[in-house]
């Protein structure tokens, strides 16, 4: 099952996507997607809906991101072993966790806006794990059946800010639009592996990251385990779960982006994401 939510920023509307492949209004069933209807009872009696029923969403219409209301944005850094080896940095030996600010989400299409004091801003095209129960020391092999489902994420990030400002990775990662989400949430059942994905990001149409979930150190069950072994997950909080090879800063030179780009990525079966960049 693919959901999205439609219309324009701050006033997205609930979809579902149709065996047609077309987008459906979704309002007369829920008011939102948001974590209250991301539970496992939740979303099966949104399946049980004849979604060739509902309304269709005119085509055209702004795409937002696929859930609303997200309390945290944890992401996992240096989680992908070629990542980790073209930034000279050691594997590491438990996830590193830095939090992204909810301020910096925006839709799958948004403009990135680049800050006019940014000096190195980057890409980073990541598997987003969308929580659907409540998650607190959760054993690995249960960690799954707290996933809602599975959506694409770019963790764009101001490198100068992340690495040479203090060495706190949140004040580089958190910039308005640096978290662009979607087009769609997917739901765990139609995942069949979370760690058999392939994702991709070019930039201007040049392919610069190539990689798969495979490569992944500490893999999405894994993850959501450790992650709740320090604070609770809540229905509808989002983990960016790393990125692969291919990060401007790992260019030789380093490659930033600029005003004028146009980014689109994506993993297979989540769907893709074009986002042009702009000054903020």
């Amino acid at each position: 099952m693919r959901l999205a939510r439609w219309g324009a920023a701050g006033e997205e509307r609930p979809g579902i996507f149709a065996s047609d492949g077309t987008l459906r209004d979704l309002t007369e069933i829920v008011a939102d997607i948001t974590g209250d209807v991301l539970s496992d009872d939740q979303l099966a009696r949104i399946r049980a809906v004849d979604a060739l029923g509902l309304p269709v969403v005119a085509d055209g219409v702004r795409i937002g991101p696929p859930v609303g209301n997200i309390g945290k944005l944890v992401c996992i850094g240096l989680n992908y072993r070629d990542h980790a080896a073209e930034a000279k940095l050691s594997e590491p030996k438990e996830p590193i966790i830095f939090l992204k600010a909810t301020s910096a989400i925006v839709g799958p299409n948004d403009p990135i806006r680049i800050p006019g004091n940014a000096e190195k801003v980057d890409w980073e095209v990541e598997l987003g794990v969308v929580v659907g129960r409540h998650a607190s020391r959760v054993d690995e092999a249960q960690a799954l059946a707290h996933v809602a489902g599975y959506c694409v994420f770019n963790d764009v990030s101001e490198r100068a800010w992340q690495m040479e400002r203090g060495g706190q990775w949140d004040k580089g990662k958190s910039a308005d639009t640096f978290a662009p989400i979607g087009p769609w949430l997917v739901t765990r059942d139609e995942v069949a592996d979370p760690q058999a994905l392939r994702l991709w990001l070019d930039v201007d149409g040049v392919r610069r990251q190539n990689g798969s979930t495979a490569d992944m150190i500490f893999g999405v069950a894994f993850l959501v385990a450790y992650v709740s072994q320090f604070m609770s997950l809540q229905p509808g909080d989002v983990i960016a779960t790393g990125t692969p090879a291919g990060v401007g800063m790992g260019c030789r030179p380093p490659v930033y982006l600029r005003a004028g780009q146009t980014m689109s990525l994506g993993i297979s079966g989540l769907g893709e994401q074009r986002s042009r960049t702009v000054m903020g």
